[in-house]
C-alpha cells in the first residue's frame, strides 16, 4: 500500500502519524494492499481555493475528498479476483488544513493531532464511496469513522 502524506500548511503535524492512520483505516476496509492514497495538508488561503472551486462554496474547510479509480471496502465496481480480492488502483487524494482543524479541536475539547486523524479517516470514508447527506447513511459513516478511530487509538495504547 502507498500512501504519501505531504504537509504544504507551514503548520508542524505528525506526518507518520497520518499514515500510520491511513493504513490502519484501508487495511479495515479491506482495501487492496496495493492501493495508492495521497493526504495533502495546505493552509486556509489553498483549502479556500479548492473548497470554492470543487464545492461552489465560499473560505476553506477542513477536509475534502477527491476520488480517482472508485475503490470500495473489500471489492471495486469491475468486482476482484475468484478469492474475492479487491483490484488495486488510486484511491484518490484526501485534502486537510491544520488552521481549520486546530479551531475545531479547542472546540470539541482535544488536540489538533486527534481532530487531523478524525479528519483524515472521515475524509477515507468518502473516497471509499461512504457519504453522510441521509440520516442512515450518516449512522453508518460515523459509526464506522468511531469504530476505525477507536481500534487504531487502542492500537496506539491511547
Amino acid at each position: 500500500m502507498t500512501i504519501e502524506v505531504l504537509n504544504e500548511s507551514g503548520v508542524p503535524v505528525d506526518e507518520k502519524a497520518l499514515a500510520g492512520l491511513s493504513r490502519h483505516v484501508l487495511d479495515g476496509m479491506r482495501v487492496h494492499p496495493l492501493a495508492e492514497l495521497s493526504v495533502l495538508l495546505v493552509d486556509e488561503a489553498a483549502m479556500a481555493k479548492l473548497h470554492e472551486e470543487w464545492m461552489d462554496e465560499p473560505g476553506p474547510t477542513d477536509v475534502l475528498s477527491f476520488p480517482m479509480d472508485e475503490l470500495r471496502p473489500g471489492h471495486t465496481p469491475g468486482g476482484g479476483d475468484e478469492d474475492g480480492e479487491a483490484d488495486s488502483g488510486v484511491l484518490g487524494d484526501v485534502v486537510l488544513c491544520p488552521a481549520v482543524a486546530e479551531r475545531q479541536a479547542r472546540e470539541a475539547g482535544h488536540s489538533t493531532g486527534d481532530e487531523l486523524e478524525l479528519l483524515c479517516a472521515h475524509g477515507i470514508l468518502h473516497l471509499l464511496g461512504y457519504d453522510h447527506a441521509e440520516p442512515e447513511e450518516h449512522r453508518e459513516m460515523f459509526g464506522l469513522q468511531a469504530e476505525l478511530l477507536s481500534s487504531w487509538r487502542e492500537k496506539r495504547g491511547g
